[in-house]
């Protein structure tokens, strides 16, 4: 490396300790900031404490192996490039590993230059990234508007956010939730570590408890290493429990604990951890209702709804809706590229007219959708009026409306995705990043439209 980069931060995890320390030797030499792990579980406690920009993993290791491994890492939303090492190399453990996530793959045995290689691409593409975030980043993380509304809302983050309290943040599916907890977190004094976050409605109960506290290698089936919850992830920084009524009355219990004593028992532990967590938590549903029908504990309701947040839906502030159209329009440009679209006057009124009964994040999917089929530099009211065509579901829309929307929109992104990988001309991952969505996501989604993937091309998942 030159005298002018900035040094990559590196974590070598591997449980050979010969291999491990010849690998953390060879990049020390070559000027990097190297870190060793004996183990996945290590390593992931490294990550949880100090940036790194690159992870070097072997994939075969006793407990958590490396696809665990990186699986975790993306689970988390850790932003680091991984690179795989293993001696049991094939193509279809390739194809697997950049799948989850890794962004090369080396195979036992390796020289130097190879390695030394491998970590100058994947440390030049972190840098890519990193400049593409410090750019376009804080734009895709600021609260916009500027009604009343949302001045409001933007004065209540910025009071809230600076203390220690734990906040209630409340509003309909599509508003932002996740974003308010983003700005609180941002506006404390932990701000600096990364916020941690759990949604609760995707696990059972089991899941649940172990992704919260974490777990002891043999506490239950299928146990065959120690995890690290989310409240152990969060220590020192924020935890967001996105929404929080999908947790069971028996978790409620468990996590009331934690709010009133501060400490914590992974699964299968016999030890507490103090937990230096601030909580966020965010629904979308009525607690207190669900309080009075006996699905949800009041004493954790009141133990949550310290400071209350309401974030209002996109229908009460229409007037930021030229503002957020111009800021969808903006990132949807970036990822795309070609010619940058602009919305007709006409195209405005009906956005403006309509009642977003999936709020902030549907005006959101509309714009890119527009962006990917306008066959003109310029959306007209033609092209996005039949997509809004539906009858205007209001706060008290029968379940049949709002199923028959769904159906809609799924069918509008079904384009969208096919469009956008024909642009890209068949190419996956790019697709994937053009469309801000994870390409196990977009396998997933094509598989389901009956495209078939192209196994044999490594680019598809590079």
């Amino acid at each position: 490396m030159s005298s002018g980069e900035i040094t990559s931060r590196i974590l070598v995890v591997d449980d050979h300790p010969r291999s491990r320390e010849s690998v953390a030797a060879a990049l020390r030499s070559s000027g990097y900031d190297v870190h060793a792990a004996a183990s996945a579980v290590e390593g992931l406690a490294h990550l949880r404490s100090a940036a790194c920009d690159i992870v070097i993993t072997d994939l075969q290791m006793p407990g958590m192996d490396g696809l665990e491994f990186i699986q975790e890492i993306a689970r988390l939303g850790l932003p680091t490039e991984v690179l795989m090492i293993t001696a049991h190399a094939s193509i279809a453990t390739a194809v697997e590993a950049m799948r989850y996530g890794a962004f090369d793959y080396l195979e036992k045995p390796f020289d130097i230059e190879r390695l030394e290689q491998a970590v100058a691409r994947a440390s030049a593409h972190r840098n890519v990234k990193a400049n593409r975030e410090e750019s376009t980043g804080e734009n895709e993380r600021t609260i916009v508007g500027s009604s009343p509304a949302i001045e409001a809302l933007r004065k209540q983050v910025t009071l809230v956010g600076r203390t220690e309290e734990t906040v209630l943040i409340c509003g309909e599916s599509g508003t932002g939730k996740e974003l308010v907890a983003r700005a609180l977190h941002a506006a404390s004094s932990r701000g600096d570590k990364p916020m941690v976050s759990l949604n609760c409605p995707v696990l059972s109960e089991q899941l649940t408890e172990s992704e919260l506290f974490g777990h002891r290698r043999g506490a239950f089936t299928g146990a065959e290493a120690d995890r690290v919850g989310r409240f152990e992830l969060a220590q020192g920084s924020t935890l967001l429990l996105d929404e929080i009524t999908e947790i069971n009355l028996g978790l409620q219990a468990k996590l009331l604990r934690v709010l009133q004593e501060r400490t914590f028992e992974p699964v299968g532990a016999s030890t507490s951890i103090e937990a230096d967590v601030r909580v966020l938590a965010s629904t979308n549903r009525d607690l207190r209702g669900e309080v009075e029908r006996g699905h949800f504990r009041e004493d954790l309701f009141y133990r949550l709804n310290v400071v209350p947040i309401e974030v209002p839906p996109l229908r009460h502030r229409r007037e930021d809706v030229p503002q957020l159209v111009e800021h969808f329009l903006g990132q949807a440009n970036d990822r795309l590229g070609g010619p940058c679209r602009t919305v007709a006057a006409d195209a405005l009124d009906v956005l403006v007219e309509y009642d977003w009964p999936g709020n902030v994040r549907e005006l959101q999917n509309v714009v890119t959708r527009a962006c990917v089929l306008a066959e003109r530099d310029t959306i007209a009211a033609s092209l996005i009026r039949p997509w809004l065509g539906a009858p205007a579901v209001s706060d008290a829309s029968p379940t049949g409306t709002a199923a028959q929307q769904d159906v809609t929109l799924a069918e509008m992104e079904r384009q969208v995705i096919l469009a956008t990988l024909k642009r890209h001309e068949g190419h996956r991952a790019r697709t994937a990043e053009a469309l801000g969505i994870g390409l196990r996501t977009l396998s997933g989604k094509l598989r389901s439209y009956g495209v078939a993937p192209r196994e044999k091309q490594l680019q598809d998942v590079a």
